[in-house]
């Protein structure tokens, strides 16, 4: 069965949820409000510093770690927990840990700033971030990548959710996030052109997962399936932080140029913490 004969079944926002602030400065509250569910997502326009942004992706692109990835193409240095069982994801997150933290441990580094931030913030909740880990090993810190992807999108139509309920990943402690909010974060350092941010007003189920075969993988919706959907397209500029909702279906319109981030996925998994991981 093709995939654009299938209807898209699953949960809709109202006008009120689905829709993203914006602001000129760090607010670490609209974030929380992300993990808390209570809104669809938040764009900080140019926090990055300037020298910041050029150190962080000079440090990438010199990086002797950088890997080109096949299917969704991108460079990358990094571990992808995506469509993996969970002891090949942390073994890799272990190999490559150094060269992660060699990138993101640039001055005024927003990987540091954003998530200190944050940890401040949940600690007047009683709540505290870190990485996830399993049996004492640890998620990677952070995904620095460029996407080179030709076509409409340079990064498909997908959710973050259906990647948490790979049973080849049962134990790992991500999974329990999913009876919460999956909050993906983004931190633009490079940018030319495009490569805006879309996401469509649907929230799979998964019955329309098991439907296009999908179940693990959250890739790919077909664009022809979410046309009749309400859908937002946020401009993305060197310089901006997003953190929005994962679980709804989300893609990275045409690039020219390099579209640098450093991103990583976050949520609760129990009132007192929330976990990060790639």
């Amino acid at each position: 069965m093709q995939q654009r004969t299938i209807r898209l079944s699953g949960r809709q926002a109202d006008q009120d949820f689905f829709r993203f602030e914006e602001r000129g400065e760090l607010d670490y509250g609209l974030v929380l409000d992300v993990l808390h569910g209570r809104r669809l997502g938040v764009i900080f326009r140019d926090v990055i510093p300037p020298a910041a942004r050029k150190d962080l992706t000079e440090r990438f692109w010199a990086s002797p770690a950088r890997q080109h990835r096949e299917g969704e193409p991108s460079h990358y240095v990094g571990a992808y927990h995506w469509n993996k069982d969970t002891d090949t994801y942390l073994g890799e997150a272990a190999e490559v840990a150094e060269h992660v933290r060699k990138v993101i441990d640039a001055p005024d580094s927003p990987w540091h700033l954003f998530r200190q931030g944050v940890n401040e913030a949940l600690r007047e909740e009683g709540a505290s971030l870190r990485m996830a880990r399993m049996n004492g090993r640890s998620a990677c810190a952070a995904l620095i990548r460029a996407w080179d992807k030709e076509g409409d999108f340079s990064l498909d139509p997908h959710e973050d959710e259906a990647q948490c309920k790979d049973p080849r990943q049962a134990g790992f402690e991500i999974q329990r996030v999913l009876d919460h909010q999956i909050c993906a974060v983004n931190m633009c350092t490079e940018h030319s052109d495009g490569g805006r941010l879309v996401i469509w007003n649907i929230r799979p189920d998964d019955e329309t997962r098991r439907s296009l075969g999908i179940e693990r993988t959250g890739l790919p919706y077909a664009a022809e399936a979410l046309a009749d959907l309400e859908e937002l397209r946020l401009e993305i500029r060197e310089g901006d932080i997003y953190a929005f909702n994962g679980a709804f279906v989300h893609a990275v319109d045409a690039n020219t140029g390099n579209r640098t981030t450093v991103s990583f996925i976050m949520g609760f998994t129990d009132p007192r913490t929330v976990v990060s991981w790639t």
